[in-house]
């Protein structure tokens, strides 16, 4: 009974600490590295390498410049991605990046870069990319000409 008694006190000591003690998860090189190939990719004008990772229901907001608008599942998205590399004349643009910030937890993984593309027009970008599930669901392209991009 003793046992008993000092393993149901672990337990109910544990249990404690976990509901005490919050449950976070550090985004990790992986999310990381998504992130960045997929801004590369953007730069590049590389559409098969710019689609890989979206889901099939994702959405993206692109907020400001000639394609503002929401774009619901991957046909769209692409179709969007063709005229932003058509804007260039297929060419990739030479890009700035500032420090890619990554928040995770066990649901998913959040994403968030500036960004300053030249090219035939120069645009400078806030982006927010979410990922579930190893998918990008989400993504927030906003046009923020005010925007400096560090060194």
């Amino acid at each position: 009974m003793a046992r008993c008694t000092s393993l149901c006190g672990l337990s109910v000591l544990t249990l404690t600490l976990c509901l005490l003690i919050p449950a976070t998860a550090l985004a990790g090189p992986l999310d990381e590295a998504k992130g960045r190939a997929h801004l590369k990719a953007v730069a590049a004008g590389d559409l098969e390498a710019l689609m890989r990772d979206y889901a099939d229901d994702a959405y993206m907001d692109w907020i400001g410049g000639p394609l503002d608008g929401r774009y619901r599942g991957k046909d769209a998205i692409r179709e969007v991605w063709h005229k932003f590399i058509a804007l260039n004349k297929g060419q990739p643009r030479p890009a700035r990046f500032d420090k890619l910030e990554a928040h995770a937890n066990p649901k998913g993984a959040t994403i968030v870069s500036s960004a300053e593309y030249g090219g035939v027009t120069p645009v400078k970008v806030w982006h927010a990319l979410v990922y579930r599930d190893g998918e990008l669901g989400t993504e927030i392209w906003q046009i923020a000409p005010a925007l400096q991009i560090a060194p």
